[in-house]
C-alpha cells in the first residue's frame, strides 16, 4: 500500500508485523509523544493516541486505563530505568513493542546532543522475552530485522547480517 513511501525500514516491517498480528480497526495507546509513525497506523485504520511525554518510569497511570485494545511500544523500553513497571500496569489485552537489540560489536547509543536521547537498557531477544513474561504478557509472535547503513567499515557490514530490531505481538496472561 505504501510501498517506496517509508522513511525508514523499520517502519515498513513495523507496520506489517501489527497488520498482521493485531489488524485494523482498533484502538491503540502508543507510548510516547505523537511521532510521524503515528500517521502510518492511522492510515491504516488505526485510531492512535499518545501519551503526553511523561515520564515512565515514575508514572505509569497512562497505562492503568482499559479503553484502548492495544499497546504500542516502538523503540521505547530501551530508554527506560524500569520497564517492567510501566508493562505491569498496562491494562490492555494486547502489546506490540519494538526494541534495538544489544549488538556485540557496537556500544549502547547515547547521543551527543540530547542528555535524555540514550539507551539505558539494549537487551538481547532472551532478556526482553523474560521481562515480558515476568511482567505478564504471552508472547504470541516475534520477528527480527537487520538495519544497514551506508558506511564503509567492519560495524557496518555487520549491520548487513546481524539483527538490530526485535519486535513482539503479545497477549496479557489472564488472572495476573
Amino acid at each position: 500500500m505504501y510501498e517506496g513511501s517509508f522513511p525508514h525500514k523499520r517502519y515498513q516491517k513495523t507496520l506489517e508485523f501489527l497488520r498482521k498480528n493485531s489488524p485494523a480497526p482498533s484502538t491503540i495507546l502508543d507510548l510516547g509523544v505523537r511521532n510521524p509513525f503515528v500517521e502510518f497506523m492511522e492510515k491504516e485504520g488505526y485510531n492512535v493516541s499518545n501519551t503526553s511525554g511523561e515520564d515512565l518510569d515514575i508514572d505509569t497511570q497512562a497505562v492503568q486505563t482499559d479503553k484502548f485494545e492495544i499497546v504500542t511500544a516502538f523503540e521505547i523500553f530501551e530508554h527506560l530505568i524500569a520497564p517492567f513497571n510501566v508493562l505491569r500496569d498496562i491494562k490492555a489485552d494486547k502489546l506490540v513493542t519494538s526494541i534495538p537489540l544489544k549488538l556485540w560489536f557496537s556500544p549502547a547509543y547515547r547521543s551527543k546532543t540530547d542528555p535524555w536521547d540514550r539507551h539505558y537498557h539494549e537487551f538481547e531477544d532472551w532478556q526482553f522475552d523474560w521481562l515480558l513474561e515476568k511482567a505478564g504478557w504471552e508472547i504470541k509472535a516475534r520477528d527480527k530485522w537487520t538495519h544497514p547503513i551506508k558506511k564503509i567499515g567492519l560495524r557496518p557490514l555487520l549491520r548487513f547480517f546481524i539483527p538490530r530490531y526485535y519486535i513482539i505481538y503479545a497477549e496479557r496472561v489472564k488472572n495476573q
